[in-house]
């Protein structure tokens, strides 16, 4: 499994199940491309949660805080050989009654490293909407002049009747940006989570295919280590043990 850094996994919920983990195939060469996305947003919009989603197939509701987690995966696309890396990041917040964003120096480094971004707001949560605007902003002093692939994904769509952000506005404010817009819950829509990232890693793919060999920006950031499965394994039984016996106290 190569899936989900080591650091993630030390927090579950109690009525997780621990079923086979699911392995992609590996491929036999080196991919062509290097894909490399950044997911963006504010606090508790579940950035780490549809990451996971995307990359397993697997909902994990009970997460740590987020200290900007690196994931590694190789797939084809469009009958291409792609190494994709996704570098998951901190929450993004708004300065104290302003339209200003206070962010850490690590996710400028991201943002300066990435071909393509992914915006994350809850629909539960209207100020984490109102973060996206400055955010998309504050990405364009980074990269005043780069074409800037772009996907707005508003989570937590099963929370209907908790909404206070309405598909037309996210609708409005991903043609502003210039961006594709999907609305999807990680907790119950595993395809469209996949759909939306896909789409992404497709319009990247092409960006890339199109630079014709010029240099592309961006830091260097190390590659993360692929976990190995069995220990992978032995640790979900581990944290999901640790679990019962807490609740058995309780």
């Amino acid at each position: 499994m190569r899936l989900i850094p080591q650091d993630t996994m030390s927090q579950y919920s109690t009525n997780f199940l621990l079923l086979p983990i699911p392995e992609y195939p590996v491929l036999d060469c080196v991919p062509n491309k290097i894909i490399k996305l950044v997911v963006l947003g504010g606090s508790s919009v579940g950035k780490t949660a549809l990451v996971v989603r995307f990359l397993t197939k697997r909902f994990i509701g009970d997460y740590e805080a987020n200290t900007g987690a690196l994931y590694s995966r190789k797939f084809t696309i469009d009958g291409e050989q792609i190494s994709l890396q996704v570098q998951d990041t901190p929450f993004v917040s708004l300065e104290d009654d302003t339209d200003s964003i206070c962010c850490q120096e690590q996710i400028n480094r991201s943002i300066y490293w990435a071909d393509g971004f992914v915006f994350v707001y809850s629909i539960t949560e209207y100020e984490s909407y109102r973060v996206i605007r400055p955010l998309y902003q504050h990405i364009r002093k980074i990269h005043p002049n780069a074409n800037i692939p772009l996907l707005l994904m508003a989570n937590k769509g099963d929370l209907l009747r908790a909404r206070q952000v309405s598909s037309k506005e996210g609708l409005q404010l991903a043609s502003e940006l210039g961006g594709t817009y999907y609305e999807v819950s990680a907790r119950e829509n595993c395809e469209g989570v996949h759909e939306a990232f896909q789409q992404l890693c497709q319009e990247v793919s092409r960006m890339i295919g199109s630079c014709n060999g010029e240099k592309r920006r961006g830091l260097h950031l190390v590659r993360p280590k692929s976990p190995n499965m069995q220990d992978l394994k032995r640790r979900l039984k581990q944290a999901l043990t640790s679990k019962g016996k807490s609740a058995t106290t309780l």
